[in-house]
């Protein structure tokens, strides 16, 4: 090895000292001494409970022997959209280990044949985090109009399933056409047909209309019976609550009389 190889070599190990030797003698920054500290402290950086065991599926201890926990309600779509990204983000997290901790104790309280408190806890969470995906959507459908016109999400298509029942299909992007992807023909199985699908749909559209029938002669009979007990009750008041029933057909009726005697000739 020749002689100038060599001295290259040397001052490259002295260069390596030297700045190895003055990082390991210069002062900690700022970042540094806060890393320090996290590791040190390892719940120094934390924002819920500090547990870190299987504890943190389970309710306070305090609650499991209860009939009854005192909870609020849930959050609405107008008080989430004042709220932040960053505060949605952060809430998105706290309901969801929410609703983890809620169904592990609803199914440890079936397991033991216990009574689980409050149960409609579970509805107030999964409320919230409708709206809350609500309110995210809108922002993103607002974003995706102002920089591009479009909403970003993905289109869709009214389709008949395997039942004849009208579904919204969402559409995506495929390497294959659609008459040559036989997966996909087998997969979604869009369309219907036969003598039984037939049958069903029959019999569907009489259940609905069964029931929008029953809806609308509850609604009529209730307003009888109002106008029988109170025959001068506000009509308009009558008017916004049924405004499928015909009001003024209804008084003329027999069964909208009440028992009373009316002051004829005073």
């Amino acid at each position: 090895m020749s002689s100038a190889l060599i001295k290259y070599f040397n001052i490259a190990r002295s260069v390596r000292t030297a700045t190895v030797k003055s990082f390991l003698t210069a002062p900690k920054q700022k970042w540094q001494v806060w890393s320090a500290a996290a590791v040190q402290t390892p719940h120094a950086l934390h924002t819920s409970v500090p547990r870190q065991d299987l504890m943190e599926f389970f309710d306070d201890k305090k609650h499991w022997s209860e009939i009854e926990v005192k909870v609020g309600r849930a959050w609405r779509t107008d008080e989430l959209r004042i709220k932040s990204n960053k505060e949605l983000h952060q809430l998105w997290f706290v309901l969801l280990k929410e609703r983890n901790m809620l169904l592990t104790m609803e199914h440890e309280c079936n397991d033991k044949m216990e009574i689980f408190p409050s149960p409609e806890r579970i509805d107030k969470v999964k409320i919230s985090m409708e709206n809350l995906e609500t309110v995210v959507r809108e922002r993103n459908k607002a974003y995706h109009l102002l920089e591009t016109g479009e909403t970003g999400e993905r289109p869709r298509r009214p389709v008949k399933n395997a039942f004849g029942l009208q579904v919204n299909y969402k559409t995506c992007e495929h390497v294959l056409p659609p008459f040559m992807n036989l997966k996909w023909i087998k997969s979604r199985n869009i369309g219907f047909g036969g003598r039984a699908v037939n049958r069903f749909l029959l019999k569907y559209r009489e259940q609905l209309y069964n029931a929008k029938r029953m809806a609308k002669n509850r609604s009529r009979n209730e307003v009888v019976m109002i106008l029988r007990r109170n025959p001068d009750f506000d009509l308009e008041v009558l008017r916004r609550k049924f405004p499928d029933v015909n009001i003024e057909k209804l008084r003329n009726e027999d069964k909208a009389r009440g028992h009373y005697v009316p002051n004829v000739g005073v």
